[in-house]
């Protein structure tokens, strides 16, 4: 059985977003519940006919940040991810991201299945715990790929505040910094 096609959304210059599946308009909340829903689209220009989806995903992100009590995206990773455009690593960042979030989401489907199961309401607790320890690995993970700025940031408040820093020691340390995020991305990847 084939693969089902994305549902067409063409976004018109009034910026109202018509499902063409269903002939509706729809809002970028509608959108948002189909995204969490599984259903699958591609929004199009309707003048141009150009594929402006990933534009349109980063709205609904912006808006669901935008809202009270929603921040998914801690400042420091916004940051991170600023950092890597343009950098000679941004090639691997978006399939790194892939990556993390497909494992995240594996990690977080079957952690809700064995508390549903074993624990009850209990069980969401452990969860939002589990989320922050995978959330916690993957800001890790993202610093392994920018150590330098990273230990910049750290040299730069050492400095600020009168210390100055053996350059041996700061080496050794990037080392071992290097050394744990290897053992934990190899870790990770061995689940």
């Amino acid at each position: 059985m084939a693969d089902k096609a994305p549902t067409v959304i063409k976004k018109y210059a009034n910026r109202r977003l018509y499902h063409t599946g269903t002939s509706t308009y729809v809002t970028l909340e509608d959108l948002a519940g189909m995204v969490r829903e599984g259903e699958d689209f591609a929004v199009y220009d309707a003048k141009t006919g150009e594929e402006i989806t990933r534009s349109v995903l980063t709205q609904i992100i912006f808006e669901q940040e935008a809202k009270e009590g929603q921040n998914l995206l801690p400042v420091t990773f916004l940051r991170q991810l600023i950092r890597f455009y343009g950098d000679s690593m941004q090639a691997l960042v978006p399939s790194y991201l892939e990556f993390s979030m497909d494992n995240l989401s594996r990690e977080q489907k079957q952690l809700r299945e064995q508390l549903a199961g074993a624990f009850g309401p209990k069980a969401f607790k452990a969860m939002e715990e589990q989320v922050r320890a995978n959330m916690g690995l993957f800001t890790e993970a993202m610093r392994m790929f920018s150590p330098f700025s990273a230990r910049a940031d750290k040299s730069g408040e050492a400095a600020a505040e009168g210390g100055g820093g053996d350059p041996a020691s700061e080496l050794d340390g990037l080392k071992r910094q290097m050394a744990e995020m290897q053992a934990r991305l190899e870790a990770l990847s061995r689940k």
